[in-house]
């Protein structure tokens, strides 16, 4: 009787000590968070397309951090195909990309809004020690840097500068930093166009982004979709589809595939508790890939017959 008790003790134990072991789950950018001018490089897992954007630098949301070397998978989206043909044309995977995160399942994607090209000088290679000594000026003797030194004032000198305007000059030399320069490098860029993208409140236009490609891609040309009644399905694919509904007319059912994102999680689980299917109220930005139309999901919000529709 004993041994009885002892086994049911040690079942208990070991049963105890399962469910006090918790799953940690990854930290994740809130679903949502704007990307605003986020310098990485496109690149691809060419089994089965799928395409994702490499950090170069960290990004946070000011709760959590996602370092450098990070790589985020991009979702579906005309924005991406541009990217793609640009990419193959250029032969580059350089960009600054504009985008929202997107959370589902406990991954991170983005969505791309927009995106500018960056294109390394020519002859660059990739590795960051050689991309650090290529951007490094280049280092002169104190004699040549006196020889290459314009003289002003000389005998020789067709203009004359009167002694108070060099006066100036060399005070606000002197009060310049250690090494301030005009920079055109990639950090300049980009930090130009994010206190651009602050102070207009809009993406800048293809003029205003620093591309090198001569070739300027239609961008923002997503729509909006609103308030439109439709029901989640799966199609032959088993991919997650909202399907318009017809309310019995006899019209083609138009249908979306799905991107995802917290909404769409949300939205699964309220299908999920339900035996037959749920009409949803949705709103959304429509988008194309590659000949197909996709959606990502601002809003769901279950509607109800009260008895006028059938399902």
């Amino acid at each position: 009787m004993s041994g009885t008790f002892t086994l049911l003790a040690l079942i208990l134990c070991i049963n105890t000590s399962a469910n006090s072991v918790k799953t940690i789950s990854p930290a994740l950018l809130r679903d949502g968070f704007v990307l605003a001018g986020v310098e990485g490089k496109l690149i691809t897992n060419d089994s089965n397309d799928t395409w994702f954007f490499e950090l170069v630098s960290d990004i946070t949301d000011d709760k959590i951090i996602v370092k450098a070397g990070t790589s985020l998978k991009l979702l579906p989206s005309t924005t991406l195909e541009n990217m793609i043909t640009d990419a193959n044309e250029r032969s580059e995977n350089h960009y600054l990309l504009w985008g929202r995160i997107t959370q589902y399942k406990g991954t991170n994607y983005i969505f791309p809004d927009y995106f500018s090209p960056l294109k390394a000088p020519s002859g660059l290679e990739t590795t960051p020690e050689k991309n650090q000594a290529q951007n490094e000026p280049e280092k002169t003797s104190p004699s040549e840097e006196t020889k290459q030194k314009p003289s002003i004032n000389d005998p020789n000198d067709p203009l004359t500068i009167p002694k108070e305007v060099i006066e100036k000059l060399k005070a606000a030399r002197d009060n310049t930093p250690a090494g301030a320069q005009r920079s055109t490098d990639v950090n300049s860029i980009r930090d130009t166009l994010q206190r651009k993208t602050q102070n207009e409140q809009q993406l800048p236009s293809a003029e205003d982004a620093p591309s090198t490609s001569t070739k300027r891609y239609s961008q923002n040309i997503d729509s909006i979709f609103v308030d439109r009644t439709a029901f989640l399905s799966r199609n032959k694919m088993d991919e997650l589809i909202f399907v318009l509904d017809a309310f019995g007319q006899n019209v083609s059912q138009k249908s979306f595939r799905l991107l995802p994102c917290k909404v769409l999680e949300l939205t699964e689980q309220k299908q999920t508790a339900e035996p037959e299917p749920v009409r949803f109220k949705i709103a959304g930005i429509v988008t194309k890939y590659k000949g197909n139309d996709y959606l990502l999901l601002q809003k769901a919000t279950r509607v109800y017959s009260n008895g006028n529709f059938g399902r």
